[in-house]
């Protein structure tokens, strides 16, 4: 009976503890199968679930620790579980180099198009502004009025700096000459200016038919006042040139007033005989006369610089005007046979071309009157002046050590002062001017226009290529002033008066009239805005 309850005790035992197992291995069995089909389904991304079962698995472990096919089945699972786990990591490593070649590899092959889009957009930003800045200059370049501004601008620049020039240059000259002021000079300059400017603006008012009526009058009377040089009394010499006439006090130079009416004349009477210059009567007469009388007037009277400005002149407008290419080469051969005459015949010339050709190696401290020294002491001032000069009126050749600073060698004493960028731009205020002229010529539709343009040309831009080439030691020195911006009554207002003729035959360019017509009502328009403006 013992037995039987004994035996009957083990098997509900076992029974119960075969339920208890039963029932604890069943959800471990399930989150088994479940981790296992989501690593199926879904592959490497199992972390989640591997973390599921692994807790799940220890959770059960723990639960059926006395039976070892529990316990067996809990650390299979967890073995499952911690082998996803450790393979987790290895597929995210494996994945991140893939991820970071991908996107490497996609901005190589995206910076490429981004860089060649930027380039291609700035050049064609670039190529956009050349159009519109080319098609700006080409319609003010198609203005009929750009010509005359051009050259009235210029002009007005360079006798503002001629100007300044000249008074920082002259103040020690003019000081120490007895005047007792640093502004004598400059203010006889400014008074010249005021004239010339006027002069030039009464001029560029004058029709065309107005200088065509004046030429013989105005060669005539500049050849009179060129032969009263000669007159006792009447005519004055200066540093050995017998080319001033002096009255009240004042001195005029003819001779620049000469070239003024050679330019103009020549114009007139080539104008004339256009298509008529078939035999040598025709060609000579009256222009060779006219041009030797000029040129053996001017050189008589011992200045070879200004006779040479005038034969280069007369030159320019014979070949301008149509003469005769037999005539022109006969006549320019006499020209430069006289030239040779006249430069032979002088000591003080030979002198002056030697000392170009030889470097000026024999010049000496003590010579103060040697050949070289003026041209030494220019070339030590644009030396000294560097890329941006000593500043304005801050120049020491002037102190007396480079002879006629405010004159002929006004030149070097900008490079002093204001360096090789104000000499440039000197030079390059010459050029725009030289190209307002050169677009007169090219644009007139008068022969007379064109020829009379092309001597005053040659004058203005023709003396100042000499002045600067004297100046650089590229010249012997010859005696010319720069026009416009060195001291002196006479040139200053021949030259501007040459300027006035030019900006009345910038004036007969076609639609030249009606601009300035449209220009006069649109400022009477706005200055009667501005009245009714100030009325209220």
């Amino acid at each position: 009976m013992g037995r039987q309850t004994t035996a009957k005790a083990d098997e509900r035992r076992r029974r119960k503890l075969a339920r208890t197992s039963v029932s604890a291995s069943a959800p471990t069995t399930s989150t088994t199968s479940r981790s296992t089909t989501g690593r199926q389904q879904t592959g490497v991304k199992t972390a989640p679930k591997a973390r599921n079962a692994k807790s799940a698995g220890t959770a059960s472990a723990a639960k059926t620790a006395p039976t070892t096919t529990a316990g067996r089945r809990s650390s299979g699972t967890g073995r499952s579980a911690s082998a996803a786990r450790d393979s987790r990591p290895k597929a995210g490593a494996a994945k991140k180099p893939a991820k970071a070649a991908g996107k490497s590899a996609a901005k190589a092959t995206s910076k490429k198009p981004a860089k060649a889009a930027g380039k291609n957009k700035t050049a064609s930003v670039l190529k956009k502004a050349w159009i519109h800045l080319r098609d700006d200059i080409s319609s003010l370049s198609a203005h009929p009025l750009t010509t005359y501004f051009l050259i009235l601008a210029s002009v007005v620049l360079l006798t503002g700096l001629g100007l300044v020039m000249v008074l920082s240059a002259s103040s020690i000259t003019s000081y120490d000459g007895g005047a007792g002021s640093s502004f004598a000079y400059f203010n006889k300059q400014a008074m010249f200016a005021g004239v010339g400017l006027v002069l030039m603006y009464i001029a560029s008012r004058m029709p065309l038919q107005f200088w065509k009526r004046i030429a013989w009058f105005a060669i005539i009377g500049g050849l009179l006042m060129q032969a009263a040089v000669f007159v006792p009394g009447l005519g004055k010499e200066t540093k050995g040139n017998a080319n001033w006439i002096g009255f009240g006090g004042f001195q005029i130079q003819p001779s620049e007033f000469l070239k003024v009416a050679l330019a103009l004349w020549l114009g007139f009477i080539l104008a004339q005989k256009a298509g008529k210059m078939t035999t040598f009567g025709h060609a000579m007469i009256p222009v060779v006369p006219g041009v030797l009388g000029a040129a053996g007037l001017v050189v008589a009277g011992n200045d070879l610089g200004t006779g040479l400005v005038i034969m280069a002149m007369a030159v320019v407008c014979l070949f301008v005007g149509g003469f005769p290419m037999k005539y022109f080469i006969l006549l320019g051969g006499v020209l430069a046979a006289a030239v040779t005459f006249f430069v032979l015949s002088s000591q003080n010339r030979l002198d002056r071309i030697q000392a170009m050709l030889t470097g000026h190696a024999d010049q000496s401290a003590a010579d103060t009157m040697g050949q070289a020294w003026q041209s030494n002491h220019g070339l030590f001032s644009l030396a000294s002046g560097g890329w941006l000069g000593v500043g304005l009126g801050a120049s020491r050749e002037k102190w007396s050590w480079l002879p006629e600073a405010h004159n002929d060698f006004i030149f070097a004493i900008i490079g002093e002062e204001l360096g090789l960028v104000g000499t440039l731009v000197v030079i390059l205020i010459f050029a725009v001017l030289g190209f307002a002229m050169v677009r007169v010529v090219m644009r007139s539709n008068s022969l007379m226009v064109q020829v009379a343009t092309a001597g005053f040309f040659a004058l203005i831009i023709g003396q100042a290529g000499i002045n600067i080439g004297v100046v650089t030691g590229l010249l012997p020195v010859i005696g010319l002033p720069l026009p416009f911006v060195s001291y002196g009554g006479s040139s200053i207002i021949a030259s501007l008066l040459a300027v006035g003729v030019v900006l009345s035959f910038a004036r007969t360019e076609p639609g030249a009239e009606a601009a300035i017509a449209a220009n006069k009502e649109r400022l009477r328009s706005s200055l009667a805005v501005l009245a009714r403006k100030k009325r209220k």
